[in-house]
């Protein structure tokens, strides 16, 4: 049994177009980042230095990690996103498989395997990108948001898998004013127009249906919604376990 974790370890989720991928933009040395790419190729919507990677095949996803614990120059990996790295997998493993159920059961593996054994010996930063999904739970009859997964692997939620998940939001600019502005910027574009793309890190009332989670303590109140940077993000971390 091991009581390895990896403190660095970050889920970015949130619908599409609320600036997942952009708030990769300020990630330092880039160069010695492994950029995964799992959206069929589709583009960073800014000009980077990452060591990017086209993944076709879910395994490549291994492959690298396999690598970059091993490459002192490697710093970090991104995997954007992982929403789309599991219906690669499903699309090429078991929806092709003749036994269906056994497939089932290596998609659930796949992901543990991931999550569980690669990133945790990788030991460096590693920010996961996810799309989520608003679903009506029967039993409380109210919304709850999450990352889409299938299986198994259902029961306990990609979310279960990390302790720092923040949501990609696209709030408007009247109501980030009570927010405390040590990690929150609002440039004068922003307001001109009235919004800004933020992190949320915190629940509140509106969003309890939410799986937004860190350790106690890592964001006060005021901290509820800051930039969306995920290099502020990494260096918030870094200095709540005093690393």
């Amino acid at each position: 049994m091991s009581n390895e974790v990896n403190d660095q370890l970050i889920l970015v989720c949130g619908y599409s177009a609320t600036g997942k991928s952009a708030s990769l933009r300020n990630i330092k040395n880039q160069d010695k980042w492994f950029y995964l790419n799992t959206e069929a190729g589709k583009r960073l919507p800014f000009k980077n230095n990452f060591q990017s990677f086209r993944v076709d095949d879910p395994l490549q996803v291994f492959e690298a990690f396999e690598v970059g614990t091993t490459d002192p120059n490697v710093e970090g990996i991104i995997v954007d996103s992982l929403t789309f790295l599991m219906d690669m997998y499903e699309t090429q493993r078991v929806l092709t498989a003749s036994n269906t159920m056994k497939a089932w059961g290596d998609y659930n593996q796949f992901f543990k395997k991931l999550m569980q054994e690669y990133v945790v010996r990788f030991n460096k930063p590693v920010i996961f990108t996810a799309h989520v999904m608003d679903t009506l739970d029967e039993k409380s009859m109210e919304m709850k948001t999450a990352v889409p997964i299938k299986g198994a692997a259902r029961n306990n939620g990609v979310e279960a898998y990390f302790s720092t998940i923040v949501a990609a939001k696209k709030i408007a600019i009247k109501d980030l004013e009570e927010y405390d502005k040590s990690l929150l910027h609002i440039s004068e574009d922003e307001e001109l127009l009235g919004f800004k793309y933020v992190f949320q890190t915190r629940l509140t009332k509106k969003t309890l249906g939410e799986r937004i989670r860190s350790p106690m303590g890592m964001f006060s109140k005021e901290q509820t919604f800051i930039d969306n940077d995920c290099q502020l993000l990494l260096d918030h971390l870094n200095n709540f376990y005093g690393e």
